[in-house]
Formats: structure tokens, sequence, C-alpha cells
């Protein structure tokens, strides 16, 4: 295994919505999934980035990635929200999740954000205990809300 984790690429696109397709499969709604390669390239490289990714790769092979934006808080200010951390399941256990939180935390702090936040599934048991694992916070209280448009 020749596992690396790398800033993502216009030419990593294709790859990055393979992984969301497969992430959407894991969560049970791949039917979500309506997002197309030209929107990505434009959302993430066009004239107003609003995401930025990193792929892990075993060779020429993407085996996870990490998406992340900008948020703002209120009582915290700048914040980093990782959208979606998805690791295909045979990489799991080779810590590509902690060196995805290290190169997070790196960027996080070099853009001067306060935190990393971001949602888990409750079915979710082996995202929850790495995230525990890890020393994150998850909170019970909040209760997601969202307004299709």
């Amino acid at each position: 295994m020749d596992l690396k984790i790398k800033e993502g690429k216009p030419q990593d696109i294709p790859a990055l919505l393979g992984l969301i397709k497969e992430l959407a499969l894991y969560e049970k709604a791949p039917e979500q999934v309506i997002n197309t390669e030209e929107k990505m390239l434009e959302d993430g490289f066009g004239k107003q980035p609003v995401f930025k990714f990193w792929l892990a790769w075993d060779g020429d092979i993407a085996v996870g990635m990490a998406v992340v934006y900008f948020r703002y808080s209120t009582w915290k200010g700048k914040c980093l929200y990782l959208e979606d951390l998805y690791i295909k399941e045979e990489y799991r256990k080779h810590k590509l999740g902690h060196y995805f939180f290290d190169v997070l935390k790196r960027y996080g702090k070099e853009e001067n954000c306060q935190r990393i936040s971001w949602q888990v599934l409750d079915w979710n048991e082996p995202a929850i205990n790495f995230y525990k694992k890890i020393g994150a916070s998850l909170d019970p209280e909040w209760v997601n809300g969202f307004l299709e448009l």
C-alpha cells in the first residue's frame, strides 16, 4: 500500500464524485446525489470557490475524501465545516481518518478558524467511535434543520 493524502485538483473531481456516490450508498441515500462534475468544477475551482477537498490515494486509486468549506459562528467566528469524510471500508484501519484530521486541523489553523464542526448519523457507530477516539465532542442537543430551495 502506498497511501498519501493530497489536496484536490480539478482533474480529481471525477474521483471525488465517485467517492461521494459511494458515501451516499453507505448512508442509504444514493438517489440524493444530484451533483455533477461540471457543477463541482465550477463550485470548487470557479470564480468564487465554495469548497476545498483532499483525497487519500493508494497509488492511483482514490480511497478516501474530506470536503470542507468555511462557515461563520456568531459565537466563535470563522469555522471550518467538514461536509463529508469518507474512507473506503477496506482502508479504514490504516489511520487515514487521523491523517485527514491532521490535514484539516493544520488548514483550519492556517485560515484562522476557531473550530471544525460536522454532523454524523446517529446510527453510524464506527464513525461515532472514531470521533470519540480523537477527542471530539458530539452534541446530542441540536436538531438539524434545512429548507430545500
